[in-house]
């Protein structure tokens, strides 16, 4: 497939990118500075872009069979709301535009369930520091679940994402959190990246949100 895939440098990006490319396909990475530092392959190209632009999204999009978008404000460093909910914005209209309908999106954990029917980001113990994060991420699904003639899927990842080993491994459901045996909530940026991926080959859980951990 050819896949625009903005956001490519990010912790989540730059996985994403490198699994697309291991699997063959072929991927128009969108940076910030236009650049994915040591990444390199014959099926590549990268390029600048703003993902709340939604001209941009069209012109990026067109001749493309599919959008990953893996962008997300620097926690604590920029207006959040801004960035996703503008970003969703942009990209549904945009991809309407170009006249593409399949979209994956990262989103986040925060608008999950837990078991009692809470949402994570609603427990007094959750951090304030995501909270804006939360908010504007719960916003963009709301969009997101509005559209019906594009073919999304929101991908939330589990409560804790972050570095660690590429298992190839991970367990998928849809809107309440997933734990482990130990209530523990993790997965990889690079498993996470494999979830990412295969949802976009499969093309499942179209207009759904779906979410992934160990």
């Amino acid at each position: 497939m050819k896949i625009v895939l903005f956001g490519a440098a990010g912790n989540i990006g730059r996985p994403a990118t490198e699994e697309l490319l291991r699997r063959g396909h072929t991927v128009t990475a969108v940076t910030r500075a236009g650049h994915v530092d040591g990444l390199k392959h014959e099926a590549l190209t990268v390029t600048t872009g703003d993902v709340t632009d939604a001209a941009v999204v069209a012109g990026l999009a067109a001749s493309h069979d599919a959008v990953l978008s893996a962008v997300g404000p620097r926690i604590g460093q920029e207006n959040d709301r801004a960035t996703i909910v503008g970003a969703a914005r942009a990209l549904i209209d945009g991809l309407r535009r170009a006249g593409v309908t399949r979209l994956v999106t990262i989103g986040g954990a925060g608008s999950l369930r837990t078991p009692t029917g809470a949402r994570v980001m609603d427990d007094p113990d959750f951090p304030a520091l995501w909270k804006a994060n939360a908010e504007a991420q719960s916003e963009a699904l709301d969009l997101y679940r509005g559209v019906h003639d594009l073919d999304w899927t929101y991908v939330s990842p589990a409560a804790v994402i972050a570095a660690g080993e590429r298992t190839g491994a991970y367990r998928s459901g849809g809107d309440t959190l997933l734990t482990d045996d130990e209530g523990n909530s993790r997965i990889s940026y690079a498993d996470y990246a494999i979830a990412l991926a295969d949802t976009i080959e499969s093309g499942s859980a179209i207009r759904r949100r779906i979410t992934v951990a160990y």
